[in-house]
């Protein structure tokens, strides 16, 4: 049972999803009655397909990695950084099949969860969930189409520009989201790995891109990373 603080909080913060953004604040106090709230402790990593497959969830805040690994070679592609305001696991809400990923919270991540059925009731029910539905998605899409034609016909230093330019605040020119990640977490939302990474990383500082503290990257020169990105280079190595 939620207390009168948190209910507030949280309505809050329902009311900035972007499955939810559209809904009267009577009928988001409604699904707040029915959310559960779970937490799951900073590089947590959740297989457990039951949960994720029969509950849908709110992210209220942190940060969770949904990826896929290859349990022979131990290589990992991150597919979506999710973070404050995402929901998931809309593949299993849409066709009520398992979605065969795994998810890693990168921080202390808190969730409202309510069971896949009754989701599925309040889509049904309520238009203004389903208009912003087809939108997410579509978001999503766009994101994994991005992804298989960087791998495929980008270089990776241009992908990772890509990536840092894609992450900056338009309105801070702050670096967001992945600031503070690996190199190795940087690789795995590339399609590279960790060294080659490394290195790249060291041509953007040497170049007065970025500057480099301990798993921090801060932007130096905006318009060097544009330039950078827009360099369609033809290896990918």
């Amino acid at each position: 049972m939620l207390t009168e603080r948190k209910r507030r909080k949280y309505a809050g913060n329902l009311a900035g999803n972007k499955l939810l953004k559209d809904l009267p604040e009577n009928e988001l106090l409604k699904l707040l009655d029915e959310l559960e709230e779970v937490i799951w402790p900073k590089s947590t990593c959740n297989i457990y397909k039951q949960r994720t497959s029969n509950f849908f969830h709110f992210i209220i805040s942190g940060r969770l990695k949904v990826y896929q690994i290859d349990l022979h070679s131990g290589r990992e592609f991150t597919f979506f950084l999710l973070k404050k305001n995402d929901a998931f696991d809309t593949l299993c809400l849409l066709d009520g099949n398992e979605h065969d990923v795994y998810y890693e919270t990168l921080d202390r991540v808190v969730l409202l969860s309510l069971p896949m059925n009754r989701m599925k009731s309040w889509v049904q029910e309520h238009p203004q969930i389903n208009k912003n539905l087809l939108p997410y998605l579509s978001n999503q899409m766009r994101t994994l189409e991005t992804y298989a034609s960087n791998v495929t016909l980008i270089d990776i230093s241009t992908r990772l520009a890509r990536l840092i330019l894609s992450n900056i605040n338009a309105e801070s020119q702050e670096l967001e989201l992945i600031n503070d990640l690996s190199n190795e977490e940087l690789a795995n939302l590339i399609g590279s790995t960790r060294a080659v990474v490394n290195r790249h990383l060291q041509e953007f500082k040497n170049d007065g891109i970025i500057s480099l503290g301990r798993n921090k990257v801060e932007i130096k020169d905006l318009d060097l990373l544009l330039s950078k990105a827009n360099n369609n280079g033809a290896s990918a190595h």
